[in-house]
């Protein structure tokens, strides 16, 4: 792990010129060619990490040390109380592993992304052939910088990391602390339920609070983020509340410097899921530390009344403002589907899906003018009954509605998703004799059809359904949203359904961010 504490004249140097070059890397493919979850030797060669050095038990006695002066600048910075000290642990590489493959047995957010695989393979968000899981234990076990162990109330800090560099990150982990002093993190970290949902109260709850934990989660780590930041400024006597112009230097350094081998390699939906509650977060945390007129509104206010979805994480200001969040209505699908599917998965379709989603379908400008234009989403993925494989994306059929600002927009994305098509599927031809209407596409696919149809502001695509079942669920979703008047966040027309809902890219943040610290998430400039 080649880090360093670099100078921070470096950082104020650079946020003052105004020939800065923003650091945007090439945008990675859903998979780098010939690279799958089983690495080649070569790969493997590649990612084999370099001898490391580990603190002595003087070091080790100094850094901890440091932890109470530490805090203490972390609560003066927030307002945060302290309400008792935090325990330190020195921990090496060994149980670093123990601690990550705990999480990934037994940590809710990783079972439901478990079971969400399919779903994200099937929306080409990540290849047939990917394995997530392996994957992931690699990628965390090169990213983890530390970790604050809210069961235990232990910050853990790594032994292979030199101490002087682990300072900062100790400002990071210990704004956890703080925030657990004031909200037991346990029970605020987990609005989503684990279980099944049965009818239509289980069901409306579950989509209602459907990104709840991915906000808290980019509240919990921009807070922290800032702390960080603040802490490394502080001998320049500067913060983000003086200095707000750093920001923008800030999260254009938040990348892969080159140093990450696994994450450079990583498909873009775990790239942009690692560093959403890091880089969104930390924005999000900025407007508001640069809006308020105290610390306390910045930092105790927004964990007594967190943001509830990826949307206000993104738009700080409608968060500010309390604006309405875009919900779309879930009507009555079961009398449909029920004769030949079993429910799978239920979701809302955030800004935080639809950004990643146009970023990887249709590039970084398509991304950036078409994520502001989103305006509501929500999909449904049902198995079939019969399939022989059930593991495969062929035995699951999804629909997703999304709503937009323009007609405009809707055919932009229309066409975008149309384009992707090829990719996701063999065999992928246009039927237009199958098309009733010039607001219908029809395609046939190695896995069934694909209808996309527009109306108004609307898009409803279907995958895998056959035709007849795909245009009844597109006639009941469109009249749901014109027909029903739209209820107060919160609540979704809909019947029942016998799985939890989930945000599309949610489950992955939770789980890393819920691993600790992120090496990625550091700012190249200053750590």
């Amino acid at each position: 792990m080649k880090i360093g504490w670099a100078s921070l004249a470096m950082l104020v140097a650079l946020s003052a010129s105004a020939q800065t070059t923003p650091n945007t890397p090439a945008q990675p493919p859903r998979y780098p060619p010939g690279v799958t979850g089983q690495d080649s030797a070569q790969a493997k060669e590649q990612t084999k990490p370099a001898p490391e050095t580990h603190i002595t038990p003087q070091q080790a006695k100094e850094l901890f040390a440091s932890i109470g002066p530490i805090l203490q600048f972390a609560s003066e910075d927030t307002k945060l109380p302290i309400k008792h000290q935090v325990k330190p642990h020195l921990t090496n590489r060994s149980e670093v592993d123990k601690y990550l493959l705990e999480k990934m047995k037994d940590d809710k957010d990783a079972k439901r992304m478990e079971r969400s695989e399919i779903v994200l393979k099937k929306f080409g968000l990540i290849d047939a052939d990917f394995h997530l899981q392996s994957f992931l234990m690699k990628l965390l076990d090169e990213q983890i910088a530390a970790y604050y162990d809210s069961k235990t109330k232990t910050v853990n800090l790594l032994d292979w990391i030199a101490p002087d560099t682990q300072k900062p990150v100790l400002a990071h982990e210990l704004t956890h602390a703080l925030q657990d002093q004031r909200v037991n993190l346990d029970k605020w970290q987990n609005q989503t339920s684990d279980d099944l949902s049965h009818n239509f109260a289980e069901d409306r709850k579950h989509v209602a609070t459907d990104e709840d934990d991915t906000a808290r989660e980019a509240v919990l780590e921009g807070q922290a983020m800032a702390v960080f930041v603040d802490y490394s400024l502080a001998p320049a006597h500067r913060s983000l509340r003086s200095s707000p112009d750093l920001i923008e230097n800030l999260l254009d350094n938040m990348t892969d410097d080159g140093d990450s081998p696994v994450l450079s390699r990583a498909p873009l939906l775990l790239q942009e899921s690692l560093l959403f509650p890091y880089k969104d977060g930390l924005k999000f945390e900025a407007a508001l530390v640069t809006d308020s007129k105290s610390p306390t509104a910045a930092y105790a206010g927004v964990l007594d009344r967190p943001p509830a979805s990826s949307y206000e994480i993104m738009n700080p200001h409608a968060y500010e403002q309390q604006a309405k969040v875009p919900l779309l209505n879930m009507p009555d699908i079961h009398p449909i589907i029920d004769g030949q599917f079993s429910p799978y998965d239920i979701g809302v379709m955030g800004e935080l899906d639809v950004r990643i989603l146009a970023e990887l379908f249709g590039g970084n400008q398509i991304a950036a003018d078409l994520t502001p234009a989103w305006d509501g989403g929500v999909y449904y993925a049902a198995q079939k009954k019969d399939a022989a494989d059930k593991d495969s994306t062929a035995s699951v059929a999804l629909f997703y509605l999304s709503q937009w600002k323009s007609k405009d927009a809707a055919a932009a994305f229309v066409k975008m998703y149309a384009d992707e098509l090829s990719k996701k599927y063999n065999h992928v031809e246009r039927d237009t004799s199958a098309e009733t209407s010039p607001e219908e596409q029809i395609y046939n696919t190695s896995e069934g059809p694909v209808l996309i149809g527009t109306s108004g502001k609307d898009v409803f695509v279907s995958e895998s359904f056959d035709l007849a079942m795909a245009r009844k669920l597109q006639v009941l979703m469109i009249s749901a949203q014109e027909n029903t008047v739209q209820p107060q966040k919160g609540t979704v027309v809909a019947s029942r359904s016998d799985v939890p809902a989930s945000d599309l890219a949610g489950n992955l943040v939770r789980f890393m961010a819920g691993c600790g610290l992120m090496k990625a998430a550091l700012p190249h400039h200053l750590y």
